[in-house]
């Protein structure tokens, strides 16, 4: 008699390697993955979260660079930037952030859903511009909403770093980047009631849905964190 062995292993399966055929969806995966962020062999959701915080930044030094351009161009620079828009009913900055949020989230949705699709797996490790969506949000609601019993006089205090503007009365400062960046992380992982439900919703909204929930959560907290003082 032969001795009896055990059959091989099955070979298991990937989860990152398998394509559905047909035509490549590449603006959809080049959206999904955050320009190629989702690649990073390691910790992808942190850089898409980073990338997060760059897209905060962004709407305060485009207005800077293309208003204070134009203050040169006609006004030979007599450096008004900050009291004409402040004199402005409207606070485009603020209105930018809004339609940048809602902008992301909604491409989001559609590209992760066809990156989803395309690969055959629920939600990509790739597929990051959902930490880009809830990393944006933690800013938008913790720094956006105001806090009604403090006015201030100026839209900057140059006394302290400010590394760009949520609203011309909400500054980002390092410390709000870095406390909202930790605060979406840790809800990022942990997620609290109702995320892990809200993975369960299909396609590109359960991708997104639940770093939604992790930024409002984050948001609420930092939002705190700025009426206690920060």
């Amino acid at each position: 008699m032969t001795a009896k062995t055990d059959p091989p292993a099955p070979e298991a399966p990937s989860t990152e390697s398998h394509s559905a055929p047909g035509r490549k969806p590449r603006l959809a995966i080049f959206i999904a993955t955050a320009g190629g962020l989702g690649y990073f062999p390691k910790a992808p959701g942190t850089f898409g979260s980073l990338a997060g915080l760059a897209v905060a930044v962004a709407p305060f030094w485009f207005f800077f660079l293309a208003t204070t351009t134009y203050i040169s161009a006609i006004h030979k620079g007599n450096g008004t930037f900050f009291v004409v828009l402040n004199s402005k009913p409207v606070d485009a900055i603020l209105i930018t952030q809004i339609v940048l949020s809602l902008l992301i989230a909604g491409v989001g949705v559609w590209s992760s859903n066809r990156a989803a699709d395309f690969w055959y797996i629920k939600d990509p490790q790739r597929v990051v511009i959902d930490e880009v969506s809830g990393m944006h949000l933690t800013l938008l609601l913790g720094c956006g909403v105001p806090l009604w019993w403090k006015v201030s006089a100026l839209p900057i205090d140059w006394s302290s770093p400010t590394l760009g503007l949520i609203s011309l009365r909400s500054p980002l400062n390092w410390k709000h980047l870095l406390l909202g960046f930790l605060l979406f992380r840790l809800f990022d992982i942990w997620k609290p009631t109702p995320a892990r439900q809200a993975e369960s919703l299909p396609g590109g909204w359960g991708i997104m849905a639940d770093d939604w929930v992790a930024g409002i959560y984050a948001g609420i907290g930092l939002w705190l964190a700025r009426a206690a003082g920060l």
